[in-house]
């Protein structure tokens, strides 16, 4: 059983991160991609308070749920959630959320509407009949839903800032502080277009982690995959340099590239930005 409170040093620890999903656009259990994962986007924020944060919502957060249950036993379960947007890699875990369906449990969701549906009604769609055999009506924890804004957000002793970035049918960006640190995710984006380029570097300004989405290589996003919404690990090397960041990691990996392939990709860019690594299931970082 984890026990967070133990992980924290006082005074030297604000925030820790662990990562349960890194793979882009499908699951990919096969053996040879098992060192980095297969499971789709899932990441878990503690604060050094206590404050747990949940993002996105890929098949990552059916193992997240397991740990939670096993961690918090029989007292109640107490997060906010924000996607980052809803192609079903970052939402497909959620009807195997063990947590939802306790129903002490309480989680507030964050992420935007869509013209034709509310955040709510889009996360509904999923477990709808004939996708799923049960609706959200079977998960009985206490749910809220709130669209999310360019203002600050507060969760807890966490602010959450949002943007825009290039991704078909809209994607979010977050950048998530604790007092002096702070951790940018900036997955499903494509480069190029100059608004969408200069708001994720004033986003990522002085960060202490940018967490981006390396699935394509250079030539990929030059030919057969461009206007798919996807970046490389060259662009998330600039972004570091050009805002400042201290730390880079390599994510939203490709279904594709199996251990070996996202090894050089990460072994290319510390030749470029040594502090760079490729996220993989079960990192925790604390800062």
């Amino acid at each position: 059983m984890r026990s967070y409170a133990a992980l924290f040093v006082q005074g030297a620890h604000l925030m820790r991160l662990k990562f349960w999903g890194v793979r882009g656009s499908i699951p990919t259990p096969q053996p040879e991609n098992l060192r980095y994962g297969g499971n789709t986007p899932c990441l878990e924020f503690r604060s050094d308070a206590g404050a747990l944060l949940i993002v996105d919502c890929g098949t990552g957060i059916r193992m997240l749920g397991k740990a939670l249950v096993e961690e918090f036993g029989s007292r109640p379960i107490r997060a906010h959630v924000l996607i980052s947007h809803y192609h079903w890699d970052h939402i497909q875990g959620l009807p195997f959320f063990l947590p939802l369906y306790r129903k002490a449990n309480e989680f507030r969701f964050h992420s935007f509407d869509l013209p034709q549906a509310s955040l709510e009604k889009t996360l509904q769609g999923q477990m709808a009949n004939p996708y799923f055999p049960v609706d959200m009506g079977a998960m009985p924890a206490v749910r809220g839903f709130a669209e999310i804004t360019e203002s600050p957000l507060k969760i807890n002793d966490f602010t959450v800032l949002s943007r825009r970035i290039n991704h078909p049918q809209g994607c979010l960006s977050f950048r998530i502080e604790n007092r002096a640190r702070s951790v940018v995710y900036a997955t499903d984006n494509e480069p190029g277009e100059p608004s969408s380029d200069r708001t994720i570097r004033d986003l990522a300004r002085g960060a202490d982690i940018l967490i981006y989405d390396s699935q394509y290589s250079r030539e990929q996003l030059g030919k057969e995959k461009k206007g798919w919404g996807h970046s490389t690990w060259e662009e998330g090397v600039r972004v570091c340099q050009d805002a400042g960041v201290k730390e880079l990691v390599l994510f939203h990996h490709d279904p594709d590239s199996n251990d070996q392939v996202i090894d050089k990709i990460q072994e290319s860019a510390r030749a470029r930005f040594p502090n760079s690594r490729a996220a993989f299931e079960g990192l925790e970082i604390t800062l």
